[in-house]
């Protein structure tokens, strides 16, 4: 099970994974403030804490690209971006090839309730009419995403709590990061827990 997962998993998880199975062999010490030696009870908080690293990356990257110029079509900041473009280059942090259009992109990754409560940083709404997508967006937090506005002919950052034309053709969300990471997270742990 621990093969077939760290098999599809993305390069950039893999220091990850290294961490974490040596935090899972040793024994981790530290002392009180009276230098009593404690162990430690969570050798793998470490190791949770990386998905939100990761999606915190993702939005970093995202970031980094409001102001970029609209193009459609367009996949590289330096020359433009469109919708699907800029969710394909945030997600480049997690080496994933997703497919170019904002339709195909929407088939990627876990559902998740369309909740702004159950939102997290890194998600992917995606946005149309009927059954097509022809938007998507990367949550922020806060109640805010960016997205490449054709009104606006760039990358913003927009709130998505407010009524809007774009707000109301929201159709749902993707989740990359917890789709590979939680399965591999209960592997490593599993595993971890048969080597004490």
């Amino acid at each position: 099970m621990l093969i077939a997962s760290v098999t599809r998993l993305p390069r950039t998880l893999l220091p990850v994974i290294a961490a974490a199975l040596v935090a899972a062999t040793s024994s981790v010490h530290a002392q009180d403030a009276r230098g009593v030696s404690l162990e430690s009870k969570k050798p793998f908080a470490a190791f949770s804490s990386s998905a939100e690293r990761l999606r915190d990356s993702i939005v970093l990257k995202a970031k980094g690209s409001v102001g970029t110029r609209y193009k459609l079509g367009g996949t590289k900041p330096g020359s433009g971006l469109d919708c699907s473009g800029l969710v394909r280059y945030a997600m480049s942090m997690l080496d994933l090839a997703l497919p170019r259009t904002a339709q195909k992109q929407a088939q990627f990754g876990k559902a998740v309730p369309k909740d702004v409560a159950a939102l997290k940083p890194g998600d992917v709404l995606t946005f149309g009419r009927g059954k097509r997508i022809s938007h998507v967006g990367i949550y922020v937090g806060d109640g805010k995403m960016i997205h490449a506005s054709t009104s606006q002919r760039r990358v913003v950052e927009t709130t998505i709590t407010k009524r809007s034309p774009l707000i109301r053709q929201w159709k749902g969300v993707r989740r990359f990061v917890d789709a590979n990471t939680a399965q591999l997270r209960d592997s490593i742990l599993a595993m971890a827990d048969s080597l004490r």
